[in-house]
């Protein structure tokens, strides 16, 4: 197996660049059509390009839809559409900075929910980062501060899922390829999309098609991008920099939608990432000493 650390985190972070353009995309258009809409021809798109990669590998659909959990596969590509469409409905009401600002709390919840979930050990330090990194979300929230902390409750309710998601991911993979996982969030999450979506039709001009059609290629880029990260380079090594969409979305919420970037926000986001990065460090350091 091929292992390029510069290049995988030069990956890494071609892929953060395109999935911020993607949100920023997903924000303009979700603010003038239904988000189920929205979300349901990105899927299509979507579904598509994992069809096509699914038939260039060996065995084709079949070998890359068969799974013995398929109720599990199931259950994280309905998941994962469910967290998209509640993030995309978070920068209609937060807009990309103070929407990814909460977000990025979701490796925390991750380790947080491991244990239970996956079985694995959760020390000390690690409940510390965790601890202090929630302290930042408080901070973002800001309780009590009227409408704002009440908004602010989708992205954490977002980042909760993709922690979900995520977790289930380690789950499945140990019986089942990337491949196969890839294929079930695909197509499952075009099904459901498209059963929610088609209800929620809207004529779209013109030009917002244009819009969508940059939505979809960047989604596919995006994933292929992530593929081609991981292929090259161990997931530890690059990991730190997917943090990187958070201020790759800020500055195109500040230059492009006119977004403000609050001082508790900053100050909270800083704490996150800060905490987001020693978990890893420890999480890579526990690996090495296996």
């Amino acid at each position: 197996m091929r292992n390029d650390t510069v290049l995988g985190i030069w990956l890494m972070v071609a892929t953060t660049f395109v999935f911020a353009i993607q949100d920023g995309l997903s924000q303009h258009l979700a603010s003038e059509y239904n988000v189920f809409m929205v979300v349901m021809i990105r899927y299509w798109f979507f579904a598509a390009f994992v069809l096509a990669l699914a038939t260039r590998k060996a065995g084709g659909l079949r070998a890359a839809a068969r799974t013995d959990q398929p109720f599990v596969q199931a259950f994280r590509g309905v998941l994962l559409a469910a967290e998209i469409c509640v993030m995309v409905a978070a920068f209609t009401y937060l807009g990309l900075v103070e929407s990814h600002a909460v977000f990025v709390c979701y490796p925390l919840i991750v380790a947080a929910l491991s244990g239970p979930i996956l079985g694995e050990r959760v020390g000390w330090r690690r409940w510390l980062a965790i601890g202090v990194g929630f302290v930042g979300v408080l901070i973002i929230i800001n309780p009590g501060a009227g409408v704002f902390s009440i908004y602010a409750l989708i992205p954490l309710a977002s980042a909760t899922m993709f922690a979900l998601y995520a977790l289930l991911n380690r789950y499945v993979a140990r019986r089942d390829s990337a491949a196969t996982s890839f294929f079930w969030t695909g197509t499952v999450g075009c099904l459901v999309m498209t059963a929610i979506g088609i209800w929620f039709w809207q004529p779209m001009s013109a030009p917002n098609w244009g819009w969508m059609s940059l939505l979809c290629l960047t989604g596919a880029g995006g994933h292929w991008l992530m593929i081609k990260c991981y292929e090259v380079a161990e997931a530890s090594s690059v990991q730190p920099f997917a943090y990187l969409q958070m201020p790759f979305a800020s500055a195109i919420g500040i230059m492009v939608f006119g977004e403000d970037l609050r001082l508790t926000v900053a100050i909270g986001a800083a704490l996150i990432v800060s905490a987001g990065l020693f978990t890893l460090w420890r999480e890579r350091k526990r690996q090495r000493s296996r």
